[in-house]
């Protein structure tokens, strides 16, 4: 819950995982006061380790996103609360939001680290897998999954990318499309060359042991193994609000930010996995100080 009664801050930032708490810190140690507004319920939760993060690699997500909280919280003009922020409104100088609880808080300016929803298939065993042995991002995950039996469950224009990235750590290749694959006759002869096949029979669903793949079911009962998917999923927006307080998104879906980490509505911000595709807990930190630095800036140009 809130710590303290204060209702009216200098920054707002809905979303308290790595990129809203990374912001935090850069805020509370400009002495800004800040409200950080969390659910405690980050995408990556189903991940059982974060790579790929210069002095973090390999930890649980959730130990460092203990250990960053503990550290923001002994910045003194930093407050969190827990819940859920649930609407949101133009003031004539800044903004207002509305939480699930109905508490209202005010502030000059808002960050949104609100995050993505992936939106899993109808296919049994895959969400229980995701994050686990059904990965996104050969980045995060790839090193880990070296020299196993890989597949590639995806059949739009990023499955050819993904798998020249994934060639480079496997040789044990396979692309399941689920359907007529659409490469083009180059493609496919680059794909024969490296012999990697494709298999355009209907995936059916995943058979795993506490989210480790072991088989992937085909129409017809068919089974191939696999120690390891890559796929990519469909998304929403986590939350509603930048939206309705009219932040426009791009044609992926994200919230349309410029160099700075700013919307086009003056005054609000976006970090993290709903402004940007590459997501990792580093790009989101990097993020979050970043924006945590042009936000205290701005507010001391408007106040000197």
């Amino acid at each position: 819950m809130i710590m303290s009664n204060n209702k009216e801050f200098d920054v707002i930032i809905v979303g308290g995982s790595y990129a809203g708490l990374s912001a935090g810190m850069s805020l509370g140690r400009s002495l800004k006061q800040v409200l950080i507004i969390d659910s405690g319920l980050p995408c990556n939760r189903q991940t059982p380790h974060s790579q790929n993060f210069i002095t973090q690699d390999g930890e649980k997500p959730s130990e460092i996103a203990k250990k960053a909280k503990q550290q923001v919280s002994r910045y003194q003009s930093i407050e969190f609360y827990e819940g859920i922020a649930e609407k949101g409104k133009i003031l004539g100088k800044g903004f207002e939001i509305t939480t699930q609880q109905g508490d209202k808080f005010t502030s000059n300016k808002l960050i949104f680290a609100t995050g993505i929803r992936d939106i899993m298939p109808d296919i049994r065993g895959f969400s229980e897998c995701w994050g686990k042995s059904v990965i996104h991002c050969p980045y995060c995950h790839g090193y880990e999954h070296r020299n196993k039996k890989t597949g590639i469950f995806i059949n739009n224009e990023r499955a050819f990318h993904l798998t020249q990235l994934v060639n480079n750590l496997t040789d044990k290749l396979s692309i399941l499309t689920s359907g007529v694959s659409i490469f083009t006759v180059e493609q496919l002869e680059k794909l024969g060359k490296h012999q990697i096949s494709i298999i355009e029979d209907q995936v059916i669903a995943f058979e795993h042991k506490h989210g480790q793949i072991k088989n992937v079911i085909l129409e017809g009962d068919k089974k191939v193994s696999f120690d390891a998917i890559y796929s990519s999923v469909p998304f929403e927006q986590h939350c509603n609000i930048p939206v309705e307080l009219g932040c426009e998104l791009n044609e992926q879906g994200y919230i349309k930010i410029d160099a700075f980490q700013k919307t086009n509505i003056p005054g609000i911000y976006a970090i993290g996995d709903c402004s940007s595709p590459m997501r990792s807990v580093a790009n989101a930190v990097a993020a979050g100080n970043f924006a945590g630095a042009m936000v205290n800036m701005e507010l001391t140009e408007e106040r000197f």
